[in-house]
């Protein structure tokens, strides 16, 4: 099962509805910067169930524990992993319908694919419980953002049918939860400040990698940008956006491609929007299958339910196009710009740091076993073993430079491993 999102960044969320916990780690952040909790922990209750008369009764803290990738508030370049522990679970509201797949569900292809013992209470793995920890990631990419002069905001246009007046909207769920049924709706987002030039064509595409990320959410049916599919019903003079200059800088007077052209971002708004289906769990009598007997029947689908989920996603999309978005901003520049270089180089030297401290760890463990064993700090066929082997593939012209680094490296060690053992050098 993949759960993981993400070229530069790898966003892996883990658990289950009704788990002891749900999860997300992020490897790839760049390391220093630093994570307002207060902050994220307002996004994170913008989406928390439980918080509204027209959310599911379950209620959940939803606050994250950084097990690491985070210290003193601040990204250390080692993968960011934090866990939402699950406390107001209630799996046996499942029992009874678990040969009986909710139709709108996953229960039955999920049963197809991974067997009768996958665990699908609350929807297991694919329910909506799960974009907890994805705001975690996204709450965090979307402070970063911030810093470099990128917004993201999202809001519900539309639901049960009515758009614009959110009175009127959320009057249509509570009629729809009212006869124990659920209704859908659309949530529009848009990203200003974001930079012209991120993407690129075909599969590296930034429309492409937004909709991956959204549509990883859970009831998204849908996703447009810009005109969306409006565009399929214009001339070609009515949805190509003319371009002039405004103060020195490039722009579109109008914006149909949604601040995208050829996958590539031109300076402009990104506006796409999400159409979310209704929750396929409700309390209305439907007509489906006993998977055991393999004879038809009807259920109604006890527990706690959203009758429309759209309010509560608005900050769900708004972290995954941020996830999108900065995954984008990491991209390579191919040596084109010096900044694009240097951002590049920060990347590598994030990396570089966070593997310098996993290695020190690891000379610390060795320093333990020699002391143990009463081993010399230095070994010389063992450090010519590891500059044969490390620098077997470098190219020539860093043959020597890759040696004079693994000599420091080694020198660094066997000066850290002293100050552990308290040991003079011995041949």
């Amino acid at each position: 099962m993949n759960t993981t999102y993400g070229k530069n960044i790898k966003v892996s969320l883990f658990g289950a509805s009704h788990a002891p916990a749900i999860g997300v780690t992020v490897e790839g952040l760049p390391a220093g910067e630093t994570v307002d909790l207060q902050e994220l922990q307002a996004f994170l209750e913008r989406r928390a169930p439980g918080r509204d008369e027209l959310s599911t009764a379950r209620r959940e803290p939803d606050v994250p524990e950084f097990l690491s990738g985070l210290t003193d508030s601040r990204t250390d370049g080692k993968p960011l992993k934090a866990v939402i522990r699950n406390t107001d679970a209630r799996s046996g509201d499942y029992e009874s319908i678990k040969d009986t797949p909710r139709p709108g569900h996953a229960d039955y292809t999920a049963r197809v694919k991974y067997g009768e013992g996958f665990d699908m209470a609350g929807g297991g793995p694919f329910s909506g419980r799960m974009t907890a920890p994805l705001c975690v990631a996204g709450g965090i990419a979307l402070q970063i953002l911030a810093r470099k002069g990128i917004t993201i905001h999202a809001q519900v246009i539309s639901a049960g049918g009515v758009s614009g007046n959110e009175a009127v909207m959320r009057a249509a769920i509570a009629a729809a939860r009212d006869e124990g049924d659920s209704v859908g709706g659309i949530v529009e987002c848009m990203a200003e400040g974001v930079p012209a030039g991120l993407g690129g064509p075909f599969f590296e595409g930034l429309e492409s990698r937004i909709a991956d990320a959204v549509y990883g959410i859970p009831a998204v049916k849908g996703v447009d940008f810009g005109a969306g599919f409006s565009a399929a019903y214009m001339t070609g003079s009515e949805c190509n956006d003319p371009f002039e200059v405004q103060d020195g800088r490039i722009v579109t007077k109008t914006n149909n491609c949604g601040g995208i052209l050829g996958g590539i971002s031109t300076g402009m708004p990104i506006v796409f929007r999400a159409a979310f289906k209704p929750t396929p769990s409700i309390a209305k009598e439907q007509q489906t299958v006993n998977l055991k007997t393999l004879e038809n029947t009807t259920i109604s689908v006890p527990g706690r339910h959203d009758p429309c989920i759209v309010f509560r996603a608005v900050p769900v999309v708004e972290a995954a196009a941020a996830l999108a978005i900065l995954d984008a901003m990491l991209d390579p520049s191919d040596g084109k710009t010096l900044q694009g270089c240097r951002e590049q180089m920060d990347l590598v030297n994030a990396e570089i740091v966070r593997l310098f401290q996993e290695r020190m760890d690891l000379s610390a463990q060795i320093a333990e076993i020699k002391k143990e064993q009463d081993l010399p700090v230095f070994d010389a066929a063992r450090e010519q073993e590891i500059l044969d082997k490390v620098c077997a593939g470098l190219p020539d012209d860093l043959q020597d430079y890759g040696k004079e680094l693994f000599r420091t490296l080694m020198g660094v060690s066997k000066d850290y491993q002293r100050s552990k053992t308290e040991e003079d050098e011995t041949c």
